[in-house]
């Protein structure tokens, strides 16, 4: 192995780490009393515990998630705008015969913040970024799950050092849904949020649709990727959903993301906005 290479693997595995971390930590609530959990999870006080996306305890009142506004996710979302993503697809693309409008707005219903923070233009933005990315990993609604994941004998995607979801022996948290949600560490805290058994039967998500975009979205919302957004830029939802594409690692999946979201945001009528890529 080159000396280079070296380099490129250890980037890439510094880079995987800092993906793991937050969500392996953000479930580490249930501090004692006079303690805030951070977004992170951890217990403390003062602005980095109690402050932006303080999750319980004596948060401070500027940290508290700011009003919704009036957009209606479903009359951006139209059945034109969906259409026009799920008809590139094959016809006999197992996605085709899964996805839906209809069942992305039933799912919607347990999310009442997503596209709705700020101001229309920024409910515009998370939308089309959101779209974007599952443009992106579904192929145009192409793949309920991720390539060769039955298959595959190293897309079992079981990290042992994170005792609170443990694996089941037999499954495979490979990428399913429209985010491709992977690891056990995100299957065990989905499944726990939006109602069904992630650690012992993952595959649910992609065998119900509903279920499938509620996974997607609880990922979208449990790591603020509205916040990344509107704060640092596309680039950094990017680097939040697989940040081995970034630095240079695959520019052609970062420009692929890239150029759907512009669209939807020409499409939408509203500016992307800066700081595209990661």
């Amino acid at each position: 192995m080159s000396r280079n290479t070296l380099i490129d693997l250890l980037v890439a595995c510094f880079a995987l780490a800092a993906l793991v971390v937050p969500h392996v930590t953000a479930q580490n609530c249930g501090c004692a009393a006079g303690l805030c959990c951070s977004r992170f999870g951890y217990c403390g006080t003062g602005h980095d515990y109690c402050g932006p996306g303080c999750q319980a305890g004596p948060c401070d009142p500027a940290a508290a998630p700011p009003a919704t506004n009036a957009v209606v996710v479903g009359d951006i979302v139209t059945d034109a705008f969906f259409n026009g993503i799920i008809n590139q697809a094959a016809a006999s693309c197992a996605g085709k015969r899964f996805y839906s409008r209809q069942t992305f707005l039933n799912a919607l219903g347990s999310f009442p913040r997503f596209g709705r923070v700020g101001s229309v233009d920024d409910s515009k933005r998370e939308i089309a970024a959101f779209f974007a990315h599952v443009t992106h990993e579904t192929g145009h609604f192409c793949y309920i799950e991720e390539i060769n994941g039955q298959t595959d004998p190293q897309k079992i995607y079981c990290d042992p050092n994170v005792p609170q979801y443990p694996c089941k022996p037999g499954k495979r948290y490979f990428g399913r849904g429209p985010l491709q949600i992977t690891w056990n560490y995100n299957y065990g805290p989905a499944g726990q949020s939006i109602g069904f058994d992630g650690l012992n039967s993952p595959e649910t998500v992609a065998n119900n649709p509903v279920i499938a975009f509620k996974a997607a979205l609880w990922f979208w919302s449990s790591n603020n990727l509205q916040s990344k957004l509107s704060g640092q830029g596309f680039g950094a939802t990017i680097r939040a959903i697989n940040s081995i594409e970034c630095n240079g690692m695959n520019p052609g999946a970062v420009q692929n993301r890239v150029t759907y979201y512009t669209n939807y945001c020409k499409q939408f009528g509203v500016a992307p906005g800066a700081n595209l890529s990661c």
